[in-house]
Formats: structure tokens, C-alpha cells, sequence
């Protein structure tokens, strides 16, 4: 004769199989199968709480009746659920399971399962989220600020942003929805947000939280029937600022109380800020209806930074360490990061912490020993500007003394340029001797025109696959 637990295992893995491990975890992991009347065809279903027992009423009992159907034999199952929280249990006829069989479901469904050492983390995840008046909440990192915040072309528009409703919480641009690509600074100004608001004002309660620990926090609330604890803590918050909110894509249910936990905040003119990679109306995986609520407010995107945005980056956060980075090395630097802050901040930290432990001064060669570009560099100081004016001369024909000349002609001007970002790639000359070469211009024409560039790059691919293969030539 078969057992119960054995029945409930093999339905798990079905249903493992047919919905994914994110809806096991979340809601058939806290349901129990407790009895199975063999003479009514009835299956009896525990759950934890109401709130667990309704939603998988409604949006599973197909599963339950289908799978558990098959598995115990039969052609017309009914099921049965039960909140472990009732006092009464329902009154059947005759009880045909095994009594050692119902005993050994007992034990294995059984809430004292979980022994001291075993509870103690559940228990800790659990009082994460138990709202306390007193308490503040949020995990503002207090050194994201809005003064170490570099503003240039790419952010300009999010950084005023944030400063306007940091200054008027829940009056102006609510929601805000910030996005870009990774590394580009949205994290930097949500703290900034948070923390110019608790400046000045003690008594709002700002809660910084990323998508995923949003989710997190909301399967451990239904798993252990914490959800009034959960939802009173994102109702009673005055600023909520959510990171990364593209991570509860597909994610129907965690969607369903988010939405709700939106409404009740918006509705009581509590501020709402968010962040994502993308731009909401092109977010896969999200209700519309959540969609058109993320897009009503006011959405702006942070670009990838230009060069003169990535050097003064490199030098304020070189400050913040007690270093002065020279011109020369914050360009160099700046250069070799494609365009992440994160990544600039990584060459940053790697340089000077060499610096530190052989007590040298940050120079330009210390910085290729760091970043490994010894053999690079030693190719770009065999390449001279001939070289490069001789292939860019195969391309476009304006001769050296064309490009050295005042003409502001469109099209000269712009291979003018595309000389410049030429000769910085792949010879080892600073930003000075590019200028003085071609016609005695300065260090900032050169800065302009490497932005330039590398901007256009990006949205042309014709021009991109053109200057990749001089590249190629020259080297």
C-alpha cells in the first residue's frame, strides 16, 4: 500500500517540473497533504495561513486536482484545503489511511519539525522585516552623497532630478524612475536621495531596498505567515527607493503585492523612486498594468559618460582616498574603462593600492605595470602619427596639411577628429602632443573630440567598423 509522503514527494516533483522552483518554494513547500479519504475521494491540504490557502485556491487547485488524481488512482478527486490556524477540523466519514501511515505524515508536516538550531535563521529572516516603530529603516550607505556625485552631459537631467524631490519629497516627480546600463550611477543617487532627505528631516523613514531582497523578503512572509508584518512595513515608510526593479520580471505574485504596496504609497503621497536597465514600457515580463504605473511620473536615463566626466570621476574619488591623480594618468585611466564607474573604480583602487604598498607616487608608468599593458604599450611606442595620418590618408582624402589647417569645414573637421581618437588609441602620446601635432590645438579640443568619437561610435555602426579596421592597420 502506498504512503502519503511518498505521494506528496512525487507531486512535488511534478509540479517542480511543470511551474519552476520559484513557485514550489514559494507556495508548495508550505502546503502539507495530511489525509486522503479513500471512500469519498477527498484529499485534505494544510496551510500555514489564509492568505496561502486562498491564493493557491485560486490559481492552483487544477494543479492539485489533476496531478494528485493520477497519482493516487482516481477519476474524480476532490480537495480540500485547510488553515493551520483553525481551531476545528473538518468532519469526514471514515478515515481509510493506515494509522502508521498518518502518523508518519504527522510528524514530517508537523510545524515542530524545525528544531532550535534549525529555526534560529528562519527566525532572524523573519524579525528582518517585523516593522518597529522606533527604528529606521533602509540600508543608506552614508558616503553616497550628492556632492561626490560628478555631474556631466550623460546624468545632468537624473542628478536634477533627484535633487528636486529630495528637497520635496512626494510633491515633485513621483514616481522617478531613473535607467541606464550598469555601473552608470542610478545606486549612487538613490542613496543620495535617501540621505539628503533623512539630513534634513529625522523623523521620515526612507527604506533603500534592491528588487531581489524585495523578493526575498516577501516569499519568507507567506512561507512563514509573516505577511502582515511585511506589508506594514512598506505601507508605514514615507521615501521607498527600490534598486534593479527589473528583477521581479516574471514574477507574478511578488508583482501582485508590490502593485499594492504602490498604490497605498502613491495614494498617500509618499515618495517613490526606482531604478532599472531599461525603460519601463520595455520591460519584459511585467504587468502593463505595473508598467504604466513605473512610467507615470517623471523618467529619465543616465548615457554612458564621456571622457572628460570619466577623468574628473577619477580624480574626485583619487581625492576621497588622499591621492591627486595628474591629468596625464586620470586621461590614461579614463581611456582604458569602456564606460562603467564600477569598472573605473576598480582600476582606480587597484593603482593606488600598489601606490600604498610599494610606496611609490602614482605615475604613468606605474600605472601600465599595474594594468599589465607593458607589451600593449611597448607596440604604441613603435607607432608614430605618420602612421596613423598614412591610414586614415587611405580613407578620407585630406592630406596632413588639411588637418593641420584652420578650416572648420564639416567633414574635414570631423576626420580632423577621428584622427585624434586614431592617434590616442594606438600610440602612447599624451592629449597635448596629439593637439601640437595637428596644427598646434589644445589639450581640451582633443578631450572634445575623443568624446566626440567615441559617442558617435556607438550609434553608427558604418563609422565604428570604419575606425576599428584602421585601428587594425596601424597596429
Amino acid at each position: 500500500m502506498f504512503s502519503i509522503q511518498t505521494v506528496w514527494e512525487d507531486f512535488l516533483k511534478i509540479v517542480h517540473e511543470e511551474l519552476g522552483s520559484r513557485v514550489v518554494e514559494t507556495w508548495f513547500k508550505s502546503v502539507s497533504l495530511i489525509r486522503w479519504d479513500t471512500k469519498e475521494h477527498i484529499v485534505y491540504l494544510q496551510t500555514p495561513n489564509a492568505f496561502i490557502r486562498d491564493w493557491i485556491e485560486k490559481n492552483y487547485r487544477s494543479i492539485f486536482q489533476v496531478h494528485l488524481a493520477r497519482l493516487l488512482n482516481v477519476i474524480d478527486l476532490k480537495v480540500t484545503f485547510i488553515n493551520m490556524s483553525q481551531k476545528e477540523t473538518p468532519v469526514s466519514t471514515v478515515d481509510h489511511c493506515l494509522p502508521e501511515v498518518y502518523n508518519e505524515v504527522k510528524k514530517i508536516t508537523s510545524p515542530k519539525k524545525f528544531k532550535p538550531a534549525q529555526a534560529l535563521p528562519y527566525k532572524k529572516k523573519i524579525e528582518e522585516f517585523e516593522y518597529k516603530s522606533s527604528g529606521r529603516f533602509g540600508n543608506i550607505n552614508k558616503k553616497y552623497i550628492f556632492e561626490t556625485f560628478v555631474v556631466g552631459p550623460s546624468n545632468s537631467l537624473a542628478y536634477a532630478a533627484a535633487r528636486a524631490i529630495a528637497q520635496k519629497p512626494g510633491d515633485l516627480y513621483n514616481p522617478l524612475f531613473i535607467y541606464g546600463d550598469s555601473g552608470l550611477g542610478k545606486t549612487h543617487l538613490l542613496h543620495a536621495i535617501g540621505n539628503e532627505i533623512q539630513t534634513h528631516n529625522k523623523n521620515v523613514l526612507v527604506l533603500y531596498q534592491t528588487a531581489d531582497r524585495f523578493v526575498s523578503e516577501f516569499i519568507y512572509a507567506i512561507r512563514f505567515d509573516k505577511i502582515h508584518y511585511f506589508q506594514k512595513k512598506y505601507q508605514e515608510v514615507d521615501v521607498l527607493l527600490i534598486d534593479d526593479i527589473q528583477f521581479i520580471s516574471n514574477k507574478d505574485t511578488t508583482q501582485e503585492a508590490f502593485f499594492h504596496i504602490f498604490n497605498f504609497l502613491y495614494d498617500s503621497r509618499k515618495q517613490l523612486v526606482f531604478s532599472s536597465d531599461t525603460f519601463p514600457q520595455n520591460m519584459n515580463g511585467i504587468a502593463q498594468r505595473l508598467r504604466s504605473r513605473l512610467s507615470s511620473g517623471m523618467v529619465t536615463d543616465i548615457h554612458k559618460p564621456c571622457i572628460e566626466v570619466k577623468t574628473a570621476i577619477l580624480k574626485k574619488k583619487a581625492e576621497e582616498n588622499g591621492e591627486i591623480l595628474c591629468d596625464e594618468v586620470a586621461e590614461f585611466l579614463a581611456v582604458q574603462a569602456s564606460s562603467s564607474i564600477r569598472e573605473l573604480e576598480g582600476l582606480l583602487i587597484r593603482v593606488i593600492a600598489c601606490a600604498h604598498l610599494t610606496k611609490q607616487a602614482i605615475t604613468l608608468s606605474l600605472v601600465h605595470h599595474v594594468l599589465g599593458v607593458g607589451a600593449e604599450q611597448r607596440k604604441k611606442e613603435s607607432i608614430d602619427f605618420k602612421t596613423v595620418i598614412k591610414i586614415v590618408g587611405k580613407y578620407y582624402s585630406y592630406s596632413l596639411e588639411d588637418l593641420r589647417s584652420k578650416n572648420r569645414n564639416k567633414d574635414l573637421a570631423l576626420v580632423r577628429q577621428i584622427t585624434m581618437y586614431m592617434m590616442k588609441k594606438v600610440t602612447d602620446k599624451s592629449l597635448r602632443e596629439i593637439g601640437a601635432f595637428l596644427g598646434k590645438r589644445n589639450h581640451a579640443t582633443v578631450k572634445h573630440a575623443l568624446s566626440k568619437v567615441e559617442q558617435m561610435k556607438t550609434k553608427n555602426s558604418t563609422l565604428y567598423k570604419q575606425i576599428e579596421s584602421m585601428i587594425k592597420e596601424c597596429v
